[in-house]
């Protein structure tokens, strides 16, 4: 039992060293890539660092506030809150309330601030798909067709904004824990085929998204309009080399790259701290997902696990995506990069991810405590059945299914 208490510790102590040092990066970068246009912007050459500073700061308070709460809770209220982030990504479309950004209307205004709550609904989508494809089986008709409706309302709205970005993460993170659930397999791959044939019309029903496809197989053919950015960017990683020209002397940011301290950050890295640079942040992100997907392993509660694994998996996602579409490697869409990138809404939405991560690890390590000290209060350190799935065996006793897991 001590073994199992040790390696759960220092597993989680790695994931949370990993995900200090990708924010730290993320906070210097935002500063030396931001500086310039800040100053030109804002009048204020530190407007980014300390804006992102600030909401670091509060999403490291989220994330412990999160993490001492019981995951149980966020299993059972999840849907609920992803309504109320329904609600929210509705109110974008709402004068007074939704705010235009480029042509997309996926901002609230707040006044002090703006908020983007597609970042927020990755998770709370996540949180519904895990609980509906887990208790599926035990679920009436009607409670399945109000979840389902719970989950696919969200990736509307998230098209109709649009941000095609967060809506391929959120419909690859509903099907990645539909497979990792204990759902009907026979439904699951009719459900995976026609999710991935929609696509199709859905990715050519936007001529703007049409042309970023062309540009992508060639952004030289228009090296003025639709492949400019891309091909700044290219210049980007070619001015570094290997060494790179040294923190703070990127040309790119110079006005040439547009979006250098947000979405095309990586860019910077690679132009300012080179080859170099850009292979430290590639490690960090694959140690981040490899020692989180470890901890999935070791929790022995099956949703817990679950839910884990699916917050590591759509971080690690997303930096994946954003890296490949910087590196010129997949069409260009608005996706940022985790913890580094310029941007409240996305730390505050990982932090919170990275809390229920933190919660799901509590809940298991009080586990064995208890199991450890006969003599405890189990009252205090039992998890609270969730209600749909009373019929269904004992959570706690179930395994999760290694084999389905990505190592």
């Amino acid at each position: 039992m001590e073994d199992k208490l040790e390696d759960l510790q220092s597993t989680t102590k790695l994931v949370v060293i990993f995900t200090l040092i990708l924010s730290t990066i993320g906070v210097i970068m935002v500063y030396s890539s931001s500086y310039i246009f800040a100053q030109e912007q804002y009048g204020n050459s530190n407007y980014f660092f300390f804006k992102q500073v600030i909401f670091l700061s509060i999403g490291t308070v989220i994330a412990f506030v999160i993490s001492k709460t019981k995951v149980s809770f966020w299993m059972k209220y999840g849907h609920i809150v992803n309504w109320v982030l329904t609600a929210m990504l509705l109110a974008t479309f709402l004068p007074g309330f939704g705010k235009v950004v480029k042509g997309a209307k996926r901002w609230l205004d707040l006044g002090l601030f703006g908020f983007q709550p597609g970042e927020l609904v990755k998770y709370t989508v996540l949180l519904s798909a895990v609980n509906f494809f887990e208790n599926f089986n035990s679920l009436d008709k009607n409670t399945k067709i109000n979840r389902s409706v719970g989950m696919l309302l969200p990736l509307l709205l998230l098209l109709m904004q649009p941000d095609f970005g967060s809506f391929t993460i959120c419909l690859i993170i509903v099907l990645y824990a539909c497979f990792l659930s204990s759902f009907p397999r026979k439904i699951f791959y009719w459900g995976f085929g026609v999710a991935i044939t929609a696509l199709i019309p859905i990715l050519i029903s936007q001529p703007y998204r049409v042309k970023r496809l062309f540009s992508f197989l060639d952004p030289w053919k228009n090296p003025q309009t639709s492949g400019f950015q891309i091909i700044q960017s290219y210049l980007g990683f070619a001015n570094g080399s290997i060494l790179g020209t040294g923190l703070g002397n990127s040309n790119e940011k110079l006005f040439y790259l547009p979006e250098a301290h947000n979405d095309f950050i990586f860019s910077v890295i690679g132009e300012e701290l080179g080859f170099i640079g850009v292979f430290t942040i590639v490690v960090l992100f694959f140690l981040f997902n490899l020692y989180g997907q470890k901890l999935a392993l070791l929790i022995k509660n099956r949703s817990h696990a679950i839910i884990v694994s699916c917050v590591v998996f759509l971080i690690s996602l997303q930096a994946t995506l954003n890296m490949g579409v910087v590196l010129g490697l997949l069409p260009t869409k608005g996706l940022n990069l985790p913890f580094i990138s310029s941007g409240g809404s996305s730390l505050l939405a990982n932090a919170f991810g990275i809390g229920l991560v933190l919660s799901a690890i509590n809940s298991y390590r009080k586990t064995l405590f208890v199991q450890d000290n006969p003599f405890s209060r189990e009252d205090v350190f039992s998890e609270t059945p969730s209600p749909i799935s009373s019929t269904s065996p004992s959570l706690s006793e179930k395994r999760f299914p290694a084999s389905r897991l990505p190592r």
